[in-house]
């Protein structure tokens, strides 16, 4: 059953037909067969805000808001801290991998990230709600790393691998409506 999302369907309705496929998509993969409403939204929003899609975010914030009435703060509030922890924590670990490949220097995964990532073990959510965030921006930013830890850490919280397929489902649409947006005029 979708879920009522009057601002994104509004945006959604401005692009051109050469978009139909996002357009579809868009309306219906925020309804995850496995995942509650809030976590369907905080996943749209974190990689809104991960892939700077200001348009787009502010849809979401809005539908979020009529959605999950009081949630809706915390919600918006982990999808803001998930993008902006893993813009930072997919930089650092995609260099550590890459670096340390097959041939490379295992020197540079022996040293301490020394960087503050506090918020992922105290969510305003939940845990598996803030991790699922996490995956989705780790998708986006294709670090393997991050990817493979995100998705352990779901499914040891207790969360299916189908609740994990749907976020990417809902990064991969995120990603498509935000080049949609942003080569359409406002």
């Amino acid at each position: 059953m979708p879920i009522p999302s009057p601002a994104v369907d509004a945006l959604r309705d401005t692009l051109t037909d050469d978009f139909k496929d996002t357009k579809l998509n868009l309306a219906s993969v925020l309804a995850g067969e496995n995942l509650s409403a809030a976590q369907a939204w905080g996943i749209a929003l974190a990689a809104a805000r991960f892939l700077r899609a200001a348009r787009l975010a502010t849809a979401l914030e809005s539908d979020i808001a009529d959605a999950l009435g009081e949630a809706a703060a915390a919600v918006t509030s982990d999808a803001a801290a998930a993008a902006g922890l893993m813009a930072m924590n997919t930089v650092y670990y995609r260099f550590r991998h890459m670096i340390g490949g097959p041939d490379g220097k295992e020197s540079y995964a022996a040293r301490p990230p020394r960087l503050r990532m506090q918020r992922m073990v105290t969510p305003a959510t939940s845990t598996v709600d803030f991790e699922l965030m996490s995956l989705a921006c780790a998708v986006l930013a294709g670090c393997e790393f991050c990817l493979r830890n995100h998705e352990a850490k779901i499914v040891a919280e207790g969360a299916s691998e189908e609740a994990c397929h749907d976020c990417v489902r809902i990064a991969a649409v995120i990603a498509a409506a935000a080049v949609a947006v942003d080569v359409t005029p406002a």
